[in-house]
């Protein structure tokens, strides 16, 4: 059952101790630089959220909608986002050491040479896009 919340009351309910919102309805939200560590959105609904620079680390993101999604700058280190779509989604800068992805649908989202991946990744197997810097 997906349940719609705000922003501003998942990130309330999440300060006073919450973090099971599994299946929450997310979409477009406004979460960026978010503290949301260790927070259950298994099967969440975050298609094009802006999570740009959130702590999303050692969160359960299991088979959640992350499409499009802006995830730069955000800390999803030791996160589980096994079977996610982030398909599209702007990685650029992201931390994804320790995150699990097995089964995650990666296709056409962006990363950069900032991007942390563990060593045994490889982005361009996954489907990623790589964005060069542009000189100036």
């Amino acid at each position: 059952m997906v349940t719609s919340i705000a922003a501003s009351e998942l990130c309330d309910r999440y300060a006073a101790g919450a973090r099971q919102f599994a299946g929450a309805n997310l979409r477009g939200a406004d979460l960026s630089a978010a503290m949301l560590s260790g927070i259950d959105l298994s099967q969440a609904v975050l298609k094009g959220a802006d999570l740009m620079e959130a702590d999303l680390s050692q969160a359960n993101l299991r088979a959640a909608n992350l499409r499009g999604a802006d995830l730069s700058g955000c800390l999803l280190s030791e996160a589980d986002l096994s079977n996610a779509d982030l398909r599209g989604c702007d990685l650029m800068g992201t931390d994804l050491r320790g995150a699990r992805l097995e089964g995650a649908n990666l296709k056409a989202a962006d990363y950069d040479d900032y991007t942390r991946f563990d060593s045994t990744i490889s982005p361009e197997q996954l489907g990623l896009n790589k964005i060069q810097a542009i000189e100036s």
